[in-house]
């Protein structure tokens, strides 16, 4: 059992730092269990597109330099080799190709130069949150992202904006490109906030109705996904603040406009993170309280019965005791015809009474602590919708 325990303790391999100690630094390590990458390339003007599935890096080098902006789309960190010749044929420094393939990175952006590098965290939610590291690489005329994981649906409306040419991404630079990306990584924590409130509002309606044995672990489930979530927000406002101070000269004036509103978003995200963490720890001292509640009410209702039979055991045990009735000064009924009616009429009437003088003092009847019917909660109250930023 203490080596199951231990066992559960450990960190989770995603999380743990895969260049092993003393290697050169820049050294780029693959995880030997995640995906193989899958590389697509999106490449266009203010007049055209192409699109181009890669099957091998190199032929990444036959696109640059012939259109405006290249994309290069790169799902999966399971093969170190293809992720350092993407680096090389771009230029990327190996520190910054560390960071790709070591997926703990809090959201950051290094400035190399001639490129920015960005590293920030998108988030799912199934049973649980589930967060991945997305880096970016922003050239002159080049975005290059590294995902962890493939299939991703995250970027795919950007992608029809760049095939229908909506918007003002075709007519814009690598910058107004690598906004949108990250625009749409924070949009993306706009619904996981909102499934978030749907649960905490479910949880709120289990505990009204008495269903805390299982509550409160998935409350508890539910604090550890909301730090988490927190943890993993917290840092992009940073980043996007040094991307709007920084006056970088890839980034174009109008692009800073744009991250600001990002930045908004943000600060929404950070502050409903904050409320339902909040929630949470209220939800969980509220089901305490109604457990001890429920406890007090029950340890009531059974002292409540054990002293109202008292009296009436002591009836009972002293007509059940041995009388001479020949001899004077013992019981009279117990030779009387209607002397066991008599002593079960003592007992209703000793019972009764009792009954009422609980009654009376407010000791019988519905809990005054207990929950009303008009309660209402707040938690269904979701964060504002994000709009549409490609206006």
């Amino acid at each position: 059992m203490a080596e199951k325990r231990r066992r559960k303790r450990r960190i989770h391999p995603r999380f743990r730092r895969r260049t092993p100690p003393g290697a050169v630094p820049g050294t780029v390590v693959a995880d030997p269990q995640a995906p193989r990458p899958v590389i697509c390339a999106l490449a266009y003007g203010p007049d055209d597109f192409a699109e181009h599935q890669i099957n091998h890096p190199g032929q990444v080098r036959g696109l640059i330099g012939r259109w405006p902006v290249i994309w290069v789309c790169v799902e999966g960190l399971g093969d170190a080799a293809t992720v350092a010749e993407i680096g090389e044929i771009f230029g990327l420094h190996a520190l910054a190709l560390e960071d790709v393939v070591n997926t703990h990175q809090r959201a950051k952006v290094d400035d190399y130069g001639d490129y920015l590098f960005l590293a920030a965290r998108m988030v799912g939610l199934g049973e649980r949150l589930e967060t991945e590291q997305i880096g970016i690489f922003v050239g002159q005329n080049f975005v290059v992202s590294f995902e962890e994981r493939p299939p991703s649906t995250l970027f795919d409306p950007i992608r029809e904006r760049i095939r229908g040419s909506h918007g003002r991404v075709r007519q814009s630079g690598a910058d107004y490109l690598a906004y949108c990306l990250l625009d749409a990584i924070v949009d993306g924590y706009f619904p996981v906030l909102d499934e978030y409130a749907e649960r905490l509002e479910s949880l709120d309606e289990q505990v009204v109705n008495g269903n805390t044995r299982q509550t409160m672990a998935r409350i508890h489930d539910m604090r550890v996904d909301l730090l988490m979530l927190r943890r993993a927000v917290w840092p992009h406002r940073e980043m996007i603040n040094a991307l709007i101070r920084d006056s970088h000269r890839l980034l174009s004036p109008e692009t800073r406009i744009h991250l600001r509103d990002c930045l908004d978003h943000l600060v929404a995200i950070v502050e409903l993170t904050e409320t339902y963490r909040e929630m949470g720890s209220d939800l969980r001292e509220y089901s305490l309280s109604m457990v001890s509640t429920r406890l007090n009410e029950i340890m009531k209702v059974l002292t409540m019965i054990a002293t109202t039979f008292m009296p009436l055991s002591f009836i009972a045990g002293l007509y059940g005791m041995n009388f001479n009735t020949a001899r004077p000064g013992n019981m009279p009924e117990l030779n009387w015809a209607f002397g066991y009616f008599f002593a079960l009429g003592m007992m209703a009437l000793v019972a009764g009474g009792m009954l009422l003088h609980f009654w009376r003092r407010g000791w019988l009847g519905p809990s005054l602590v207990g929950p009303s019917r008009e309660h209402k909660t707040l938690v269904g109250t979701g964060p504002p919708q994000a709009a549409d930023q490609d206006d």
